[in-house]
């Protein structure tokens, strides 16, 4: 998960706001902004990625991981009027880059299958003007992750439902099922730190299924806040109390964000964990793959809607080549390129295809990955596409984690003034429906 910096700027310059198009060149090499992290995994899987893509069609390509001041040295070479070529990131910064100037608007009949993307995914590279931005390269998905042989110890089966959920967070919570004769076991990962809106990530899985939302599409493509509804009401309740009565959350769970949090699964402390599967290779290392398993999340009120996220390949304004961005988006979304994507076991940039055409199954025979494939496919749903959605996860957040980090708060009167913000916020993006 990344939540960006929101950037006041504007690149009319560099090819945005109805500028001409820059002198094209194409002999140069493209020049690819990858948000990760230097010398890790996901860089050697965006270079492979690369290499490939310079092998059948000859065009280079150089590739640089960025990960810390990722947003402020994109607005640098903004400033500077030369931005990188492609920049690969979070489909959730879609909203941020289009309103910051920094990409063009993407022509999908320009891009090579694009007419195999996934409908969800292709939705989250709309902006709010109803027009792309963005070419959706990866997505992923929330499951339940369970420690396997705490449900033996405690003679239960994985949860189908909230109530079997909140039972089986009980049980590892008050029936030692590690078998070390201390209360030192809790049922659920919580990562509810402010950091990042890690908060009102995590919780956006609970509150989804229960009928809730943060803010709510209306008829005319404008939003409301909506977490004083009923339904928003219900599921915050229902999210606190893990923390605050029945108590099977991690102590400190209100300043953890996802490091601190992972560390709890695999160490033994926390039983059931809600999160993608890109943890499932560090999972296996760690704690062992005959530890745990993973299972769809459980139904809630409403339906099994889960948080689904995932990376896009955004085409820069004022790029000397247009041609080989949208080569390189293309090749990205082809059976090749999201095959390679998905290769490996650590090195790889594809978590879940966005092509329809691929099957998962044909890279990663481990039948987990469908389980996830399968899941965002039916479950999945993405953060609204509003002009700043960083702003939004950010208050809901705060909002959240006040709750379960202050038991004594007021759940109503607490989401009543978080809608005032979200209106507040709403309004200044131009987005609130009057």
């Amino acid at each position: 998960m990344a939540a960006g910096v929101g950037l006041a700027l504007t690149v009319t310059a560099c090819g945005g706001g109805g500028a001409g198009k820059a002198e094209q060149d194409p002999s140069a090499p493209l020049e690819l902004w990858a948000r990760t992290t230097p010398g890790g995994d996901g860089e050697k899987g965006m270079k492979k990625l690369a290499a490939a893509f310079e092998a059948a069609t000859g065009q280079k390509v150089e590739v640089t991981a960025i990960f810390d001041d990722f947003e402020t040295k994109l607005s640098q070479r903004a400033a500077q009027k030369d931005l990188p070529d492609i920049v690969m990131n979070d489909s959730s910064q879609l909203g941020t880059m289009v309103s910051q100037g920094i990409v063009r608007e993407v022509d999908l009949s320009a891009i090579k299958g694009s007419d195999q993307l996934l409908e969800p995914a292709l939705a989250a590279a709309r902006a709010t003007d109803g027009k792309t931005y963005g070419v959706p390269y990866s997505a992923q998905a929330s499951a339940l992750l369970i420690r396997k042989d705490w449900l033996k110890k405690v003679n239960l089966t994985a949860p189908a439902n909230w109530d079997q959920m909140v039972a089986l967070a009980k049980a590892f919570t008050t029936q030692d099922p590690d078998g070390n004769g201390k209360a030192d076991t809790y049922g659920l990962a919580v990562p509810g730190s402010t950091k990042r809106g890690y908060a009102s990530w995590y919780f956006s899985n609970f509150l989804w299924a229960a009928g809730g939302d943060f803010v709510a599409k209306q008829s005319d493509g404008k939003y409301k806040p909506a977490m004083s509804t009923p339904e928003s009401v219900a599921a915050t309740k229902w999210f606190r109390d893990l923390a605050c009565t029945s108590k099977v959350v991690q102590p400190g769970a209100a300043t953890m964000d996802t490091p601190p949090t992972n560390e709890t699964f695999e160490a033994g402390k926390t039983g059931m964990y809600v999160v993608g599967p890109y943890l499932m290779p560090r999972f296996d290392s760690s704690l062992g793959k005959d530890k745990y398993e993973v299972v769809p999340m459980p139904k809630g009120p409403k339906d099994s809607t889960v948080l689904a996220e995932g990376g896009s390949v955004y085409l820069m304004a004022g790029s000397k080549n247009e041609a080989a961005q949208n080569a390189f988006a293309g090749y990205a979304i082809s059976a090749e390129g999201q095959k390679i994507g998905m290769e490996g076991e650590k090195a790889f940039i594809v978590q879940l295809p966005v092509n329809k055409s691929v099957d998962i199954t044909t890279v990663r025979p481990d039948p987990r990955w469908k389980l996830y494939a399968d899941v965002y496919r039916e479950h999945g749903r993405y953060a609204p596409s509003i002009p700043n959605w960083t702003p939004v996860r950010q208050s809901t957040a705060d909002t959240v984690n006040a709750l379960i980090a202050d038991c004594g708060l007021d759940v109503d009167a607490e989401l009543k003034k978080l809608d005032q913000k979200l209106t507040d916020t709403l309004s200044q993006q131009g987005v609130n429906a009057s």
